[in-house]
């Protein structure tokens, strides 16, 4: 791969930030997402003065389909050599809360959030190839399914199945971009980065790995020249490995691209 050229979303914090970090030691160009503007250029201090990376900035509330599309305008005006998209941020709720345009909030933020900046940059990662989509998933996709007649938890809500939900979502997308760009230049894979200890975890759990330890889980799969053809893979912890069965359902896939399509209001 050329000069990686990566957006990181999700990171001011948590395994986002550690990664936008140990990819400016590795050499990357990086650019810092937050929903905050000071956060955002407190980030980028630190990557500065750690690394000597001048990193880029965009700021963007994931939760407003209309913030998305105006983050996707901005990096292709400022960033025009973009290489690598890494879908991270990430959020989960023990209740029902609803995002800018009344989805769903987990569901908005960890999968229509990253599928509809994912469309709108594709055109300028197939600019670039060889270019990477990475979508940060969860080992906890597994045993979850996609239900379509309660996408939004309007009939019944539990807040860990609504992260689980997502993190299918998650799977489901990256191999079905993989089907489609297949040929054009971008390598779309998912990932489990480790049970790491950041504040989604804690919301449910405790304890966990350190942050660098998820940033090199992420990166080693996204960069490392071994995976260059791993299109549509699934890894753990940096390694290869297998999905649950229902990322391999066509049907499903397709009906969640649909879906999705139709509530980001794409053609």
């Amino acid at each position: 791969m050329k000069k990686p050229v990566i957006l990181i979303t999700g990171s001011t914090d948590g395994i986002g930030k550690a990664t936008a970090l140990e990819a400016a030691r590795q050499g990357a160009d990086v650019v810092i997402h937050g929903r905050s503007p000071e956060r955002v250029a407190s980030t980028q201090d630190e990557i500065l003065d750690a690394t000597g990376v001048d990193a880029h900035g965009v700021v963007a509330n994931l939760g407003s389909l209309e913030a998305v599309r105006a983050m996707a305008e901005q990096i292709h005006e400022e960033i025009p050599n973009l290489n690598v998209l890494i879908n991270n941020a990430g959020v989960i709720s023990k209740t029902r809360r609803l995002s800018y345009d009344g989805y769903e909030l987990t569901f908005a933020v960890n999968h229509l959030a990253p599928f509809l900046l994912t469309n709108l940059l594709l055109p300028l990662l197939r600019t670039n190839p060889p270019a990477r989509v990475v979508t940060v998933s969860s080992v906890v996709h597994h045993g979850a399914g996609i239900e379509f007649e309660n996408l939004m938890g309007e009939e019944e809500f539990d807040g860990y199945a609504a992260y689980e939900q997502s993190k299918l979502a998650n799977v489901l997308f990256t191999t079905e971009l993989a089907r489609r760009e297949s040929g054009s230049g971008v390598t779309a894979i998912c990932m489990h980065p480790g049970v790491i200890s950041t504040k989604l975890l804690h919301e449910y759990f405790g304890g966990g790995a350190p942050t660098i330890e998820g940033a090199r889980n992420i990166l080693t799969p996204t960069l490392d020249p071994r995976y260059a053809d791993f299109n549509g893979r699934y890894f753990t912890d940096g390694r290869p490995a297998e999905p649950d069965s229902a990322a391999a359902d066509r049907e499903v896939s397709l009906r969640l691209w649909e879906e999705s399509l139709r509530l980001c209001g794409l053609s």
